[in-house]
């Protein structure tokens, strides 16, 4: 049997073979360097019987195996599947139910992003392949080599995923694994909301209203243009040059130019657009002046190495790598009085967040 279903008929050959199965091994190749919209190039699947990759840029659509990927009778073993899923989910509709194998190590004692190969051999015993890592998956024709190493990506999900679920089982963890599994069942997840693209851009803290609305604004501009246009956000706008367009305000096409790290060619081509982002997120004129560098608060300061210290020492207990439980901007943000973090929800809480609480 040819590793490379590249025509409709296979395709729903494949897709009927796996249905019969309670659970699957799924993995994709992407590029998204030049695009917004990640290019799906390559799909692996396996089942206990099988291993084979899925060339999508071969076949029309994957519609014959939408129903195996969002029906709720095969699970799909992945690893690190958010941006599978994120890949998937225009193609073929949000893959679900989901066991994620990277999730899974975690809980047992694992970084929190320990990786495929890196699971695969604490857990397998086996060493992996990483010739290709670097592969421009969108190059035809794939040589055996490159479809071999696509495989392994799927060959050991399977297995992998019982003996996670055997060491979670011992460990009384299954209930924190479906917890997590949880949230991604949310397509909203893997979606940027324009109005909510602002709290991705990062180096910007403490601005005044004024400011804020022109961050919001220019972030949702960005995202648009971006989507339409299917070109990556820093192609559109660097982040830098964002942060320094929030923070100057320019007015001018002449002030705009001289704003640092500003492209000449992004003025002359999109100039207007942004002096209109500048003016509809009405920041008065002269804008407001930046707050002062301010000092390190010495009691917050201490209070989140209290905290960290606290979320150490349940890390330690518990035999998990301490990010898992809690990060550092988990801390930072229960010390300035938020009560909305994942530490304060589920399992979490239970083993932390209230050591926490009390010690606030």
């Amino acid at each position: 049997m040819q590793p490379l279903v590249a025509t409709p008929p296979a395709l729903a050959a494949l897709s009927t073979r796996l249905a019969a199965h309670a659970r699957i091994g799924l993995d994709t190749e992407f590029l998204r360097e030049r695009t917004y919209r990640a290019q799906l190039c390559l799909l692996q699947v396996a089942s206990a019987d099988e291993a084979l990759c899925i060339d999508p840029l071969a076949l029309a659509d994957l519609a014959p195996l939408a129903p195996l990927l969002t029906g709720s009778s095969v699970l799909k073993v992945m690893h690190a599947s958010r941006q599978d899923l994120e890949v998937l989910l225009p193609v073929a509709g949000l893959a679900r139910p989901v066991f994620d194998t990277q999730i899974a190590a975690s809980l047992t004692g694992l970084p929190a992003q320990v990786g495929y190969a890196e699971a695969v051999r604490r857990f397998l015993g086996r060493e992996l392949d990483k010739a290709h890592t670097r592969t421009d998956w969108s190059r035809r024709p794939l040589t055996p080599q490159q479809v071999e190493y696509a495989l392994d990506d799927v060959r050991y999900l399977l297995p992998l995923a019982a003996r996670l679920e055997e060491e979670l089982g011992r460990l009384g963890r299954r209930g924190w694994l479906e917890e997590e599994l949880a949230a991604l069942s949310d397509p909203r997840t893997l979606t940027v909301a324009p109005e909510d693209a602002w709290q991705r851009v990062k180096g910007l803290r403490a601005l005044d209203p004024a400011r804020e609305r022109l961050l919001r604004t220019l972030a949702a501009w960005r995202e648009r243009a971006a989507l339409e246009h299917n070109r990556p956000r820093g192609w559109i706008l660097d982040d830098t040059v964002l942060r320094e367009l929030v923070l100057q305000v320019p007015r001018t096409l002449a002030a705009l130019t001289a704003t640092p790290e500003m492209p000449p060619g992004l003025v002359k081509r999109r100039g207007a657009e942004l002096l209109e982002c500048i003016e509809s997120a009405g920041v008065p004129s002269p804008p407001p002046l930046l707050p002062g560098r301010q000092r390190p608060d010495p009691q917050r300061a201490a209070l989140v190495k209290q905290l960290s210290g606290i979320s150490q020492a349940a890390a330690r207990e518990l035999n998990l790598v301490p990010e898992v439980l809690a990060t550092r901007r988990d801390l930072e943000q229960l010390a300035e009085g938020r009560r909305d973090g994942a530490v304060l929800h589920g399992w979490r809480r239970k083993v932390l967040g209230d050591r926490l609480l009390a010690a606030l």
